[in-house]
């Protein structure tokens, strides 16, 4: 047992190494738009995700009381996440803060508070901690799947250049880093989602071995485009995290009439998924 929790230290340490290195990937797009003194021509909605996805973990963290290394990762995803919608709002247009608020208060507002007061008063402590962690992993998965988008995408233009080839290295080891760390731990609620999200980690490296190659190939569709990408577990996370869900509405960058700005928001928003993943 006492080697067991040992690995579980090894794994979440070096899980809470790769979710901090895939949190921070979103900093360059920030840089730039803090450059050009506005945000206009990205989306809010992978890093308000991204807070939801940590808050909903460091409650379940709290709860389970063993889980001090998803309370470290987490804790400094709210911080960062927090700091990217900050600067989001601050140089967005009227139109933009007016959704991300709208974004903010259904998501860490009112679902956070409904998850919290319709599972906190609850009697049975094993009860309230496996309904949070049903709650957390069914989370954890919708996180997971939406690469499908990207990879959806990659194989129609045959291009690479939407699926930045280290940021998917570093999301498929945070799955296995997390996915070992909840084996050990025995909770599969932690377990279960980076299954999903190892698997499509490895998808998107071998379209990119058999893409990498093909002359880049731009989609021509001027009117704006709905686009499923991740805002990693960390989630965390893990799926958490790390971590992350998000449905984005991409279209070429206003500031760039070339085209290039389409494929710009598209890294913008895989970056801030991972940070949702674990």
């Amino acid at each position: 047992m006492a080697l067991h929790v040992s690995w579980a230290f090894v794994f979440g340490i070096l899980g809470n190494v790769v979710s901090f290195l895939v949190s921070l990937a979103p900093l360059p797009t920030f840089y730039q738009i803090y450059k050009k003194r506005t945000s206009e021509g990205y989306q809010s909605i992978p890093y308000v995700v991204s807070l939801f996805s940590a808050m909903l973990w460091i409650y379940y963290a709290l709860l389970k009381k063993d889980a001090m290394l998803l309370i470290t990762i987490n804790t400094f995803c709210v911080f960062i996440q927090t700091f990217y919608i900050v600067v989001y709002f601050y140089y967005g247009p009227k139109k933009e803060k007016l959704v991300t608020l709208k974004l903010i208060l259904l998501f860490n507002v009112f679902g956070f508070g409904v998850i919290f007061f319709s599972t906190f008063f609850l009697k049975n402590p094993l009860i309230r901690l496996q309904i949070l962690g049903y709650i957390c992993m069914g989370f954890a998965l919708c996180v997971f799947v939406a690469p499908l988008g990207i990879l959806r995408k990659v194989i129609k233009t045959k291009s690479v250049e939407y699926m930045p080839f280290t940021l998917s290295v570093f999301l498929t080891l945070g799955a296995v880093m997390w996915f070992f760390y909840g084996l050990l731990l025995k909770d599969m609620n932690i377990a279960v989602p980076n299954v999903l999200g190892f698997i499509f980690g490895i998808l998107q490296m071998i379209l990119y071995a058999i893409y990498k190659n093909y002359p880049m190939k731009m989609v021509e569709d001027p009117k704006l485009q709905l686009s499923a990408q991740q805002v990693v577990v960390d989630v965390v996370k893990l799926g958490s995290k790390t971590v992350s869900l998000e449905v984005n509405a991409v279209g070429p960058n206003p500031n760039n009439g070339d085209g290039t700005g389409e494929a710009q928001n598209i890294k913008t928003n895989n970056t801030a998924d991972a940070s949702n993943k674990v």
